[in-house]
């Protein structure tokens, strides 16, 4: 099974390529498009600047390409964002998959750190990424911008407000790390590579 981890500005490749490999996948870290489209899972990962990031995606067109494919494909936190309309990010235009405008969370609550960092709950799940997970389930976060709730949410956070921690169309997208989260991240990344 050929998976591969979308190459771009992004921080966590790695820790993604490495998080594979401990559920026994071997991954392939590219930005050539005949590879991501000759692919049977891809994963966008994302740590980073949504501006930047689409910079980049424009320019090697894998915007059109990601937004085509008929195969699996995952979104890690940027990657998820990216998958959305429009970040307030540097007022960026997206690739549209997600009818859905990332926002920057505000608080007046002094008690309420931006960027969220750290380990949080994900509730209401729903589809087949979730598969044997816990509702309530911790997984761990790094961001300051959020997608709201919508029709294509399949998991909710509370931080400030309730927003998306999972979405899902043809593409899945997720605003935590699983790489990062242990034994649930594991086989989150497990039931996503098991996906048909």
């Amino acid at each position: 099974m050929k998976t591969i981890i979308v190459k771009y500005p992004a921080g966590n490749v790695q820790s993604v390529l490495f998080s594979l490999e401990r559920i026994g996948v071997e991954a392939i870290v590219t930005d050539s498009k005949k590879s991501i489209q000759n692919a049977e899972r891809i994963i966008l990962p994302g740590v980073g600047e949504a501006n930047f990031a689409m910079k980049y995606l424009r320019e090697k067109k894998l915007d059109i390409l990601l937004s085509k494919l008929e195969q699996p494909v995952l979104g890690i936190c940027l990657g998820m964002q990216l998958l959305c309309k429009y970040s307030e990010e540097s007022n960026t235009t997206c690739m549209g998959i997600f009818d859905l405008f990332v926002k920057k969370f505000h608080s007046e609550d002094k008690n309420d750190k931006i960027p969220q960092i750290g380990w949080n709950t994900i509730y209401k799940l729903k589809g087949p990424l979730f598969e044997n997970i816990p509702d309530g389930s911790y997984q761990y976060f790094v961001h300051s911008y959020y997608a709201p709730l919508g029709k294509e949410t399949v998991a909710e956070t509370d931080y400030i407000i309730p927003y998306s921690s999972a979405i899902q169309k043809k593409l899945y997208a997720v605003q935590f790390h699983p790489e990062k989260s242990s034994y649930i991240g594991h086989k989150i990344l497990e039931n996503f590579i098991r996906l048909l």
